[in-house]
């Protein structure tokens, strides 16, 4: 059960990114799921750029290795601030990213 206000984290990091031998996007989602967060979702990006401006594109004729990669989790103020801390000794490029968001319902379909 997730209470009417919660908090939206999005992490944006590159596809090639990698932790403890696993891309990073897969590590942050075990990590997630260790924590029993709420819920996360990663999103593959067909075009986009960071920080040093360098396009990564889903184009054939500009086809990248290193796509964007957008993951976001929502759950309580405490448990995404827990989780914060947790990914950023691990995250080397990207940008992380907090809202607060208002929970309408969260179901499980049971």
């Amino acid at each position: 059960m997730l209470p009417e206000n919660g908090k939206l984290l999005r992490i944006f990091i590159g596809e090639i990114d990698r932790q403890d031998d696993l891309p990073l996007y897969e590590w942050i989602i075990k990590k997630a799921k260790e924590m029993k967060m709420a819920g996360a979702t990663v999103f593959r990006g067909i075009e986009g750029f960071g920080a040093k401006s360098h396009l990564h594109t889903a184009k054939i004729l500009r086809l990248s290795q290193d796509l964007p990669i957008l993951i976001e989790l929502i759950d309580i103020e405490e448990k995404i601030d827990e989780f914060v801390e947790i990914i950023d000794p691990v995250i080397k490029e990207g940008i992380v990213t907090t809202e607060n968001v208002e929970v309408k319902f969260y179901r499980n379909g049971k």
